[in-house]
């Protein structure tokens, strides 16, 4: 027994009720144990039989959810920087905000070999490098607010090769130093995805599920909604730290991440999007 009846995607029609319920009880480990006993019993691949059943954003949800979490994230990165452009706010959403043993995880998968190859990339990666090795605080504030024109190349250093909780102190002690924020200094003083990224290290240094929070609201507050963004962000997040996320949520909005989503979708429903499958926004729903 496969733990996924087989009779759910038949072929004469899918349900979808049943579909989500079933892998939404499941952690993803769990999705890759009845993916792999899928594959044993019926000699199909599960992730395709899905796909062949399924369509628009709710397909796309239940790949997301039967990809194990470091391919997924991995297969975020290469989307973000194929073709002729790159989506530089995926990769400053996703690199900073995991673990240095997280990315040397991505790094190992497949699309993440191609992905590396990018100058741009490997920039976000050694961004991201966490290792707790004492600099002086003096050497970061002589990098920015007390000299004309950043040093970067120090700033980058401190940021990428130091632990949260280090950081947190220098952050603190930074802002006695100089009498400013550390935000404050890095938009003073650097411009682009540059300063983007760097505002993104310290969002996370200092709480993760508000960066997160952040993220979510930004997602949803114009007239349509960003998909991708908010599945990439619910999917991934599940998992490790949605209860903080949804908690943060209501601290800095006011409202709850469940009512912000209900009505966010009922508003892209109705004006913009008809086709939004209804199973596609009940996942969000249940873990909100």
């Amino acid at each position: 027994m496969c733990g996924f009846p087989c009779y759910l995607i038949s072929g004469t029609g899918t349900d979808e009720d049943a579909v989500l319920m079933l892998l939404t009880a499941r952690s993803n480990d769990q999705r890759q144990e009845i993916k792999a006993a899928y594959k044993k019993a019926y000699g199909k691949d599960l992730v395709s039989a899905l796909k062949s059943e399924l369509g628009g954003l709710f397909e796309s949800l239940i790949v997301a959810l039967m990809t194990p979490t470091v391919s997924y994230d991995a297969s975020q990165l290469h989307k973000a920087l194929k073709g002729a452009g790159t989506d530089d706010d995926v990769l400053i959403e996703i690199l900073p905000s995991r673990t240095g043993e997280h990315v040397q995880e991505i790094v190992k998968v497949s699309y993440a070999r191609s992905v590396c190859s990018s100058k741009s990339c490997q920039h976000e990666f050694a961004v991201c490098a966490c290792t707790d090795v004492y600099l002086p605080l003096q050497d970061l504030y002589a990098a920015g607010e007390d000299k004309f024109g950043t040093d970067e190349e120090t700033f980058i250093t401190i940021l990428g090769n130091r632990s949260a909780e280090h950081l947190r102190r220098v952050f603190d002690a930074y802002r006695k130093l100089s009498g400013s924020d550390i935000e404050d200094s890095i938009k003073g003083e650097t411009t682009g995805n540059l300063e983007n990224l760097m505002l993104a290290v310290v969002k996370c240094v200092k709480s993760i599920p508000e960066f997160f929070a952040e993220r979510l609201y930004k997602s949803m507050r114009r007239a349509g909604t960003d998909d991708d963004t908010l599945m990439r962000i619910m999917v991934s997040r599940s998992e490790v730290d949605m209860l903080d996320i949804r908690a943060s949520f209501k601290k800095m909005y006011g409202v709850s991440l469940y009512t912000t989503i209900q009505v966010q979708f009922v508003k892209t429903q109705t004006y913009y999007l008809p086709q939004y499958s209804h199973m596609y926004t009940v996942y969000f729903y249940n873990i909100c």
